[in-house]
């Protein structure tokens, strides 16, 4: 579970409820009509701007923001380095039972075991990666424009609240509570927009760069043991994906 994810959406959703707790009655800020504006007109104008399909996988993919944590790239860079001595040893058919943390690795590792060409295998492989950076694109997008949506649907209810406000001029004492109605629509869009939906569309676009980047080591360092590479070679060339520090770190 990525706890960066969790803590960031718990403490933003408590600091708020806090300040709303203690500076008076929380019931005040609850208000049936203003929420299905914003959270089911903003569901219903996104869907507009989607296929159902990318709709709803933007929700199985949203998962990976809070379950899913990216391997570390040393780890596969160590993997990848083990399997190349193994496979200098015994050959590429020495690979078949070996067990890895990447399934995207351990299907690569299948390819090169069926005696597949190795541009077949970068097709293949490339082909994989790029899917599954186009699902968290989608689900990034389906993110975004809730964040977009959210706020405006927030406006569009404040204004639907001002005009019913107006039309009951004849009370001056249901104004003041008519305004705070109307006004807690657009709380509800900016705080769907600012603490959920952008969030975690920046989140997927994360998790979006950091698995681009291990399939990219992956399929180097696969490539490189199809090649019959030194192991000590695949290793400095792999250090490559890492930060500067981490490069330093590594080779002292």
């Amino acid at each position: 579970m990525d706890i960066a994810t969790l803590v960031g959406l718990l403490g933003s959703f408590g600091i708020v409820i806090a300040a709303i707790v203690t500076g008076g009655d929380p019931g005040v800020f609850i208000n049936p009509p203003s929420l299905l504006i914003v959270i089911g007109g903003s569901i219903f104008v996104v869907l507009m701007k989607f296929t159902l399909g990318q709709f709803l996988g933007a929700g199985k993919v949203a998962a990976k923001a809070f379950m899913y944590k990216s391997l570390n790239p040393e780890d596969i860079i160590a993997e990848t380095v083990e399997l190349a001595d193994a496979a200098r040893k015994g050959g590429l058919l020495s690979l078949e039972d070996k067990t890895v943390s990447s399934d995207f690795m351990q299907r690569g590792i299948q390819l090169l075991v069926d005696g597949h060409d190795p541009e077949v295998v970068k097709t293949l492989l490339k082909k994989e990666a790029k899917l599954t950076s186009d699902r968290h694109e989608f689900g990034a997008s389906v993110f975004s424009a809730v964040g977009d949506v959210g706020p405006s649907m927030g406006m569009i209810g404040t204004l639907v609240g001002l005009v019913q406000m107006l039309s009951n001029m004849s009370d001056p004492k249901s104004i003041g509570p008519a305004m705070a109605v109307a006004l807690l629509t657009t709380l509800h869009g900016a705080m769907l927009a600012t603490m959920v939906a952008l969030p975690m569309a920046d989140k997927l676009n994360v998790r979006k760069n950091e698995e681009a980047l291990n399939a990219s080591l992956v399929i180097d360092g696969l490539l490189a043991i199809q090649a019959g590479q030194n192991p000590r070679v695949i290793e400095q060339m792999l250090r490559n994906y890492l930060p500067e520090k981490k490069r330093v770190a590594a080779e002292g």
